[in-house]
């Protein structure tokens, strides 16, 4: 895996304005962190001092979730909502950042990997009770649930999963992450495409190579601004609701607490509200 230099790059679109609940993601936040409890850190041991002595914290991101966490490659940077929370965290360690490619289909495979590839992973990964049976995620720091991308002139056709769900309507998704395993789920008579560039799959739905994407409410407002042959009918309704967090394995405490207690800061300072206003993404806490 490619560890790239700090980012320093932002980007700022207006916002987007839409009701969510997240009462059952933050009840799955508060089950993943039962045994964290809050306080100061203090690095005398542990993953903490580890990575303070590195002087750098290495972070897995996919850099495909626009505007949360996206890689260009023209730069070699990285942009997004999640990787302005990776550079507080960092802040508060006192160290560097180096950012490590991950995919959604070998996301929990290199949190698990040994040696260790990265510290944690940050960038659109929802709090779910599957992760947090074999790694731990932080408490949320942003509302997510599942809606989907059309064709702007097709937006009055999907109105429920129900007119989503015929074989003659194409759904194009990415591998190994939630949202092939929604579509697979849900959608049991519709057409699924996988595609491997998540990326992509906004065009290919505008260009007409599929009818609807399954994608986040964080990540389908981006599209519908950038590209006006796109509309998301759903977006005020999402089919769930959730949190997204850092994920990383269990065994790291300590750096657990730091990164909750950041989260916290930032909540209680404005600071996220803030990023949130930045992103386009309505506060919820």
């Amino acid at each position: 895996m490619l560890i790239d230099k700090k980012d320093s790059s932002r980007f700022t679109m207006r916002g987007v304005l839409y009701v969510i609940l997240t009462f059952c993601g933050m009840m799955v936040a508060s089950a993943c962190n039962d045994n964290i409890e809050e306080g100061s850190i203090t690095p005398t041991g542990g993953k903490v001092a580890e990575i303070v002595e590195r002087g750098t914290v290495l972070i897995g991101t996919t850099g495909d979730y626009r505007p949360l966490s996206f890689y260009e490659p023209e730069t070699g940077r990285y942009w997004g909502f999640g990787i302005e929370m990776a550079e507080e965290i960092a802040k508060r360690l006192g160290v560097g950042v180096g950012y490590v490619r991950t995919s959604w289909p070998t996301l929990t495979a290199d949190v698990l990997a040994e040696p260790q590839m990265f510290d944690f992973a940050i960038g659109g990964i929802t709090i779910t009770d599957t992760r947090c049976e074999t790694m731990q995620m932080s408490e949320g720091y942003l509302a997510n649930g599942k809606t989907i991308l059309c064709r702007a002139e097709d937006s009055e056709r999907y109105q429920s999963l129900e007119d989503i769900d015929k074989p003659e309507v194409r759904v194009m998704v990415n591998p190994g992450g939630l949202n092939e395993k929604f579509a697979n789920e849900n959608l049991t008579h519709a057409t699924i495409i996988v595609h491997q560039k998540n990326e992509e799959i906004p065009t290919l739905v505008a260009e007409g190579e599929a009818d609807v994407m399954i994608t986040e409410i964080t990540e389908a407002p981006y599209y519908v601004q950038t590209d006006t042959r796109l509309a998301a009918p759903l977006l005020n309704e999402p089919f769930n609701h959730g949190e997204i967090g850092v994920l990383m394995r269990k065994g790291q405490e300590d750096l657990m607490e730091l990164v909750n207690d950041v989260i916290r800061r930032m909540k209680s300072d404005g600071s996220l509200r803030l990023l949130h206003e930045k992103y386009g993404l309505v506060y919820s806490y």
